[in-house]
């Protein structure tokens, strides 16, 4: 049966996540949960004095990130913004490159490649995943690309394809490693965009870490959170050390000598942040368990008919949650909700403009996105917040 949208529904919806979250006047869409060591990290790290990007903390940080995520190494960045700007920056995007990605995303997916002066080349993405399709990726490079001795170009623009960066979308895996296998035949390097993704597995094996390198985000929003934070993750031992030393402002190690051997970025994630962050990496998993557990509440209250479809996992993955998305049958139904839950205490938000409908970037190439548009007039965000009552039991 069709779903039909009314006033009694509204309610239904708004009274059932107001029981998930209650005790609450306003239920945002994702707050963060500092239930653990954060005050006490934060404080060893004032009284340290190590305040900025050098400190215990920042190495422990690293550390952790390489063996919660299976990466061989990590790079501690101010946000995840920065890590993705400079994870491409270390596969050699440069300017005037063409980078290909999903307009279906944040913005600082795509403001990240135009930081190195590159160009933005929008794909569709899969309604099973939520992000870039392998089959669109495969039909636009065997029509669109050229391999030659010192790269692989776009044939009607004649720029080199420097880099493919699909992202996981609101923490769901998309098919990484299908997208991988058909940037090597084409030579491009991948640069995940798992900022939503921590402590999301695909095919048994952590996001972030299928591609050259990956990045992750701890902003306020995120799963995690140290107010702002990021952190690049690698196999390749070369590509780390390069990664923290011009995230370093590039000064070459000395006792007391100011010397930089290459343009570098203050991009180093200070030490009280580390701290923070540290303390929120050791609840990763009871939060992960906390959301999917909230998810599972979710799916039981909107199997019932006439409500909107609840997007789940695919059975190849292991998700984290960070965001529920519903998917409605017309953008008309969809704005009905969000205003009827944002106006009643309850905060629900559509997915984000699509990248090549920004001022920015509305001259960028792109195959149609007909899924990227079909999602973009369906889908909203319900709140995915950690349950605290439920931590506590």
């Amino acid at each position: 049966m069709p779903m039909i949208l009314n006033i009694k529904m509204y309610k239904e919806v708004i009274e059932f996540i107001k029981g998930v979250f209650p005790d609450q006047g306003f239920i945002p869409l994702h707050e963060p949960r500092f239930v653990g060591n954060e005050k006490a990290y934060v404080n060893e790290a004032i009284d340290s004095t190590f305040v900025s990007s050098v400190g215990a903390f920042v190495n422990r940080f690293e550390d952790d990130m390489a063996r919660i995520s299976g990466a061989k190494y990590a790079v501690a960045t101010g946000n995840g913004t920065s890590a993705l700007h400079m994870a491409m920056h270390l596969v050699g995007v440069e300017s005037g490159d063409e980078v290909i990605t999903q307009a279906f995303t944040f913005v600082a997916t795509a403001n990240a490649i135009s930081y190195l002066k590159a160009i933005p080349v929008f794909v569709d993405i899969s309604r099973d995943t939520l992000g870039l399709s392998p089959k669109k990726l495969r039909e636009y490079l065997q029509k669109n690309a050229e391999k030659r001795s010192d790269g692989t170009y776009n044939k009607a623009t004649g720029r080199r394809l420097a880099a493919c960066v699909p992202m996981h979308t609101y923490g769901f895996p998309c098919e990484i490693d299908e997208i991988v296998a058909i940037c090597d035949e084409f030579e491009i390097p991948v640069v995940e965009d798992a900022a939503e993704s921590l402590g999301s597995h695909y095919k048994g094996k952590h996001t972030g870490t299928f591609g050259k390198v990956g990045i992750f985000s701890f902003n306020g929003n995120k799963t995690l959170t140290c107010g702002g934070g990021g952190a690049i993750v690698t196999n390749d031992e070369a590509l780390a050390k390069r990664g923290k030393h011009i995230t370093t402002q590039a000064k070459i190690p000395h006792k007391w000598e100011f010397n930089h051997d290459e343009i570098g970025y203050n991009y180093r994630l200070p030490n009280l942040n580390a701290a923070m962050a540290c303390a929120q990496l050791e609840q990763l998993e009871p939060f992960i368990a906390n959301k999917r557990a909230l998810f599972e509440m979710y799916k039981e209250f909107f199997g019932k008919e006439g409500m909107p479809q609840l997007y789940s996992e695919r059975g190849d993955s292991r998700a984290n949650y960070w965001l529920n998305v519903l998917i409605f049958e017309n953008q008309d139904q969809r704005d009905q909700f969000l205003d009827e839950t944002n106006s009643n205490g309850v905060m629900t938000r559509p997915a984000w403009n699509l990248m090549h409908r920004l001022e920015m970037f509305n001259q960028c190439e792109h195959d149609g996105l007909e899924e990227s548009i079909w999602l973009e007039n369906r889908l909203v965000n319900i709140p995915s917040s950690v349950r605290v009552d439920a931590l506590t039991k």
